[in-house]
C-alpha cells in the first residue's frame, strides 16, 4: 500500500477528511470494506486542544465511557472555568465531589504542576512528530501511551494516529478481522501498519463498528 502516493491533510479537521481516509482504507483492504459497510457513518469526534481536553482523556482511563462522562460532568460543574489554576485552587474537596480517584488526583495535579513550570508544552504539541509528541506527553505521571495517543488522535487531529491498548479497539480487531483472539498492543500495532498513513481513520472505523456490533458507545 503505497502510502508515499497519499496526499494527507496535516491534521484531520471536518468530516470530508474522515470520508476521505475510509475510501482509502477500503480501497486498499477488502476486510475494512465490510467493516465499513456495517457503518452508518465514521465520525469526526474532534475537540479544541489543551487542558481540558486532556483531562476529559485522563478522566476516561480505564473506566466506561458512561463513568467518563459522568464524572467529566460532575467536574466541569465544580471547577469552572477547567484551567490549571483553578483545578489546583480548588483543592480535594472539589476533587472527591466530582468522584475524582486517588491515582487520577495525582495524574492531574501532575499535569497541572507541568503546565505551570512549561515542563510540558501542550500547546506546541501539534506540530512535533508523532513519536515526539508522544515522548513529550508522556514524561509527565500519570500520562501514558494511551492516553497521549487518545489525546493527538482527538484534539490534535493527527491522522495516523492507532491506539492499539486501547481494549475496544483490540476486541474489534477480533471481531473484525476474525482473529482467533483478541490480539495484544504489539501484534495489533503491527497489523495496523498495513493501513498507515490514515491509521487514525482505521481506528475510528473499528470504534464505530465495535459499538455497532455492542449496541454502545465505545470511543474514548
Amino acid at each position: 500500500m503505497g502510502a508515499m502516493n497519499v496526499s494527507l491533510p496535516a491534521t484531520i479537521e471536518t468530516q470530508a477528511h474522515i470520508d476521505e481516509g475510509v475510501e482509502w482504507l477500503v480501497s486498499n483492504d477488502p476486510q475494512l470494506a465490510g467493516l465499513a459497510a456495517l457503518v452508518d457513518q465514521v465520525p469526526l469526534r474532534r475537540s479544541e486542544p489543551g487542558f481540558a481536553s486532556l483531562v476529559k482523556i485522563i478522566i476516561g482511563q480505564q473506566v466506561s465511557v458512561q463513568s467518563a462522562d459522568a464524572i467529566w460532568k460532575r467536574l466541569v460543574k465544580c471547577i469552572s472555568p477547567l484551567n490549571p489554576e483553578m483545578f489546583v485552587q480548588c483543592g480535594e474537596a472539589a476533587w472527591i465531589e466530582a468522584g475524582l480517584s486517588r491515582p487520577k488526583q495525582r495524574a492531574l495535579c501532575a499535569l497541572c504542576e507541568a503546565m505551570e513550570s512549561r515542563t510540558l508544552l501542550l500547546d506546541r504539541v501539534g506540530q512535533m512528530p508523532a513519536n515526539e509528541a508522544i515522548v513529550h506527553l508522556t514524561q509527565v505521571k500519570g500520562i501514558g501511551p494511551w492516553t497521549a495517543e487518545v489525546y493527538l488522535l482527538f484534539a490534535v487531529g493527527h491522522p495516523d494516529i492507532f491506539p492499539a491498548g486501547d481494549l475496544a479497539l483490540q476486541n474489534a480487531a477480533r471481531q473484525g478481522l476474525a482473529l482467533a483472539e483478541r490480539p495484544d498492543d504489539k501484534t495489533l500495532r503491527k497489523i495496523a501498519e498495513s493501513w498507515a498513513p490514515w491509521r487514525g481513520v482505521a481506528a475510528r472505523l473499528f470504534w464505530a463498528y465495535y459499538a455497532v456490533q455492542a449496541n454502545r458507545n465505545v470511543m474514548p
